[in-house]
């Protein structure tokens, strides 16, 4: 019944088609020339003899790692006599420093997945380790393929690397298809209605160009089978043959284990504590739909960022709401005896889908049309509203991934037009006493636990470390922190990342730098026993909740008895957060009197910045 009516309501919204607008006027930039190189190639493909009109078709997964709503897969199999689906692993990608094992772990649970589900459907993945770059084209030629599908990315190293695919492919005479299906809308349409063709760095201005464009495009259909490559072409059941032919270019295949790729193995049971995967993802999203009162009271700044990990409780629905600003949300926290606690489902009071997004496990399209027909029909539009409700998160999603898209040096604060230029610092020091949890401050250090250990933090701790790294407290420069993110979180997420990095270091979105996350005061009121603080650093796990946000306050005695003497079994505060506050709003005040004066120009951060991968 439920299944009826949500593909009633998803009919009824669907109605109006999406409208077209012309690509907007760009300035001049090597990621704008690479995209126009992508579209360039997907709209005018070469000739093609009419003896090859059965298209044999190489589908090559990046993002997109399942097989609903795969605009890609329907378009390779459309008139094809077979088809191929590959994904690379990218040497690029594939190393410690710059991606972290949880992450990595993830992603080879989700190709596990996929291929089950292409199996199921009469096909398989093969996985090949190498530059997709030379790859791809040495496959489309070596395997006689004549199209090429992948999902759009909007990504700059993406734009740069698929570029040089279709060139390639361009010049073997195939044809490429690249629809969009990571993103709710088409990117460039948004462009297009966007004043100058330069995104807004309003959420509320975001929304009336979002709104303007008509309803979300549907899912596509599924596709119930495949037709796999033929004996002939491919004798062998884990195409063998088809890696022999690419031995110049390919170093291995297969899904490999995180010690052939040079990672520690995580143990069953440790880090990361869902399983990476398609399956997965929708399992999830369909219990967390099936759970009405919490959608329609969901407000994300009001979830607990002390959250543990568990299952849901059979008959609890769970609720949520709040104010929406998080400094309100915390006050308001403190004050309730039943403040929101580890009643979503599996995963922290967040819906906890942000992996399967950012992998696309789950289609972002599938997750809006499905929540919507809960939404319009089983509650009737009585519900939270964008910014903080569930719809609204999809939609911030939305606004960052479009900004990331139009906005040149959209990762770094020099060249970045939407980004206020502050002279942060490059301290080495305070940046490995941020990264590696040892800032004398237990909620900011069981914070970075969590993220070393899990690949995962609450949306809310995101926001208290990120803050006390820069403009909280140790004014250090926001990429620096972006690139821990960008290497430790499962979700790390291109777009979202940097983009969150500007707003919570008060460079771009918002711009309250007076108002600061307390390293001591902020847990506390959502955890004022010090739970969270207990799990992530068991230093401290029988220190007397009186002291264990600040055990330097607790007297000798108290400290010995409790085995954590700071100084010793646990660091002394690396500043004096009043001190260091104030000097932080001071320093950010005399860069925005200098942007409003015109008199900020390009200021270069002082210290010595990290390499990539470092």
């Amino acid at each position: 019944q439920r299944a009826t009516i949500a593909a009633s309501a998803i009919a009824a919204r669907l109605r109006l088609a999406p409208l077209a607008f012309p690509r907007p006027r760009r300035p001049s930039d090597a990621p704008h020339r690479a995209r126009l190189a992508i579209r360039a190639a997907t709209g005018s493909p070469a000739p093609v003899p009419e003896a090859m009109a059965a298209k044999r078709s190489i589908l090559w997964f990046r993002k997109g790692l399942r097989v609903h709503d795969n605009p890609a897969l329907v378009k390779a199999c459309e008139g094809a006599s077979a088809v191929q689906p590959v994904f690379v692993l990218d040497p690029w990608f594939i190393k410690p420093e710059r991606v972290g094992a949880n992450r990595l772990r993830f992603l080879l649970e989700s190709l596990t997945d996929l291929d089950a589900s292409l199996r199921a459907r009469g096909s398989s993945l093969l996985v090949l380790h190498g530059d997709p770059a030379r790859v791809i084209p040495a496959a489309l030629e070596a395997w006689r393929c004549d199209r090429l599908c992948y999902e759009f990315d909007t990504e700059p190293y993406a734009q740069k690397r698929d570029a040089s695919v279709n060139e390639a492919a361009r010049a073997l005479g195939v044809e490429v298809h690249a629809p969009v299906s990571h993103t709710l809308w088409d990117l460039d349409r948004l462009l297009a209605k966007c004043p100058r063709g330069e995104p807004p760095t309003a959420y509320a201005s975001f929304l009336k160009i979002a709104h303007g464009l008509g309803p979300v495009p549907p899912p596509a259909p599924d596709v119930p089978s495949i037709t796999p490559l033929t004996p002939r072409d491919a004798p062998s059941e884990d195409g063998k043959d088809l890696v022999d032919a690419l031995r110049d270019v390919v170093t291995g295949s297969g899904i490999p284990s995180l010690e052939r790729l040079g990672y520690e193995s995580i143990k069953d049971g440790e880090g990361f504590p869902a399983r990476g995967g398609e399956t997965e993802g929708l399992a999830r999203l369909r219990k967390m739909l099936a759970r009405t009162t919490y959608i329609a009271e969901f407000k994300k700044p009001q979830t607990n960022p002390t959250t543990l990990w568990t299952p849901v409780r059979a008959g609890k629905e769970g609720k949520a709401g709040g104010k929406g600003n998080p400094f309100d949300a915390a006050k308001k926290s403190a004050k309730s005896e039943s403040a929101t606690t580890a009643e979503a489902f599996m995963a922290p009071s967040t819906t906890a889908l942000s992996p399967y997004l950012k992998f696309g496990c789950v289609s972002p399209r599938t997750f809006w049309h499905e929540l919507r027909a809960v939404l319009d029909v089983e509650l009737e539009g009585k519900h939270s509203k964008p910014p903080e409700s569930l719809e609204g998160q999809l939609l911030w999603r939305e606004f960052y991934y479009l900004a990331g898209y139009g906005v040149p040096n959209y990762d770094r604060m020099a060249g970045n037009r939407i980004c206020r230029q502050i002279p942060w610092t490059w301290d080495e020091e305070r940046l490995a006493a941020w990264e590696e949890a040892r800032t004398g401050f237990p909620w900011i250090d069981a914070c970075m636990m969590q993220l070393k250990r899990e690949g995962w933090m609450h949306h809310l701790a995101r926001h208290a470390v990120a803050c006390f790294l820069t403009r909280g407290d140790l004014f250090v420069h926001w990429e620096a922190g972006a690139a821990v993110f960008d290497r430790e979180l499962v979700d790390a997420d291109w777009a979202l990342n940097n983009g969150n990095w500007m707003w919570l270091s008060c460079s771009c979105f918002f711009y309250q730098y007076f108002r600061v996350y307390g390293p001591v005061s902020f847990g506390k009121k959502y955890d004022k026993e010090g739970a969270y603080i207990r799990k992530y650093l068991p230093q401290l796990k029988d220190m007397p909740a009186k002291y264990v946000y600040e055990p330097w306050t607790a007297p000798i005695e108290v400290q010995r008895k409790a085995g954590c003497v700071v100084g010793v079994d646990y660091p002394a505060p690396i500043v004096d957060h009043a001190v260091a506050s104030k000097e932080c709003i001071e320093k950010i005040a005399a860069a925005y009197n200098a942007h409003k004066d015109g008199t900020a120009g390009s200021i270069v951060a002082a210290g010595k910045k990290r390499k990539a991968g470092e």
